[in-house]
């Protein structure tokens, strides 16, 4: 059945992917972005020739987000599904990130999305349904270095879907999570880098180690064509159009050998969680409402 899906962050990357590869699914899609009728107006101009909605919508903007949801609900003609992909991420020395830096990735990857949800969990309430996927990442479950403020937000992004998944449980509303590893999208291409460089001097050599690592992944990434980004939009796909009460809550996407360690820490917290939640008497709230 054709769903009704708004996704944020469809300028490039995983949001562009995932917005094309639903539309040739026959779903409906508000791809939703910033500066639509600026630097994104030809990615914009695409989308809307696949068959898109497409609106400005800047995640970090109150009042951009409330007008951005309501004229995509009202053009779907309803809503099913909110796809939260928007994300910034980071390369640097943690100590050289300014709390103003981790503020700027904190807007987006994770105030951003609780503006987004408190704009359509209303409606979702009221009509007792709806989906919601949040894009996380590998490094939203493990710590690597040199992404300190992208992993620390991931990991609050992780958090706070967990809250929701138990307080919208009841509702209909269910809340999944999709952790893509690193892949070979534009999103490397934007990192944000430390603002504060006085101390990189003192760090000697190893100053460059962020760099250097970087260099050596990317080469990672173009010796195994299977790290596919397109695999990480059809996990969306398939995500979206499983049945209601059969998605899984967390679905790792890596195909360079971190998936199945991710897995296995999944379950296991699958398996903590329904234990605590059973010892409380909450375990019903684990399960969405049919």
């Amino acid at each position: 059945m054709a769903k009704k899906i708004l996704l944020t962050g469809a300028s490039s990357g995983f949001g562009k992917l995932t917005t094309l590869t639903l539309l040739a699914k026959g779903h409906q899609v508000a791809a939703t972005m910033r500066h639509v009728d600026g630097r994104n107006e030809g990615v914009a101009n695409e989308l809307r020739n696949a068959g898109a909605f497409v609106f400005e919508i800047d995640v970090t903007d109150d009042a951009s987000v409330e007008s951005g949801v309501k004229e995509a609900i009202r053009d779907l003609g309803g809503l099913d599904v909110l796809i939260n992909n928007a994300g910034i991420g980071v390369l640097g020395i943690q100590e050289f990130f300014t709390p103003a830096d981790f503020q700027r990735v904190f807007d987006v990857n994770v105030f951003g999305v609780q503006r987004m949800n408190r704009a359509v969990v209303p409606y979702f309430r009221a009509q007792q349904d709806g989906l919601i996927v949040y894009t996380s990442s590998l490094l939203g479950r493990i710590a690597m270095p040199f992404y300190g403020a992208y992993q620390a937000s991931k990991w609050a992004l992780e958090a706070l879907a967990e809250n929701y998944r138990v307080e919208l449980s009841g509702f209909g509303i269910e809340n999944c999570i999709i952790e893509p590893g690193g892949y070979p999208t534009s999103f490397s291409d934007n990192l944000l880098s430390p603002s504060d460089l006085s101390r990189e001097a003192s760090y000697g050599a190893f100053g460059q180690a962020p760099a250097q690592t970087l260099a050596t992944f990317e080469q990672v990434l173009e010796n195994n064509p299977h790290q596919d980004p397109q695999k990480v939009a059809d996990a969306f796909a398939e995500l979206v159009e499983k049945p209601r009460g059969e998605k899984p809550f967390r679905t790792a996407v890596d195909f360079i050998g971190m998936a199945e360690p991710i897995h296995q820490y999944n379950d296991h917290l699958e398996k903590i969680m329904t234990g605590l939640y059973t010892n409380f008497g909450m375990q019903g709230m684990l399960s969405v409402k049919r």
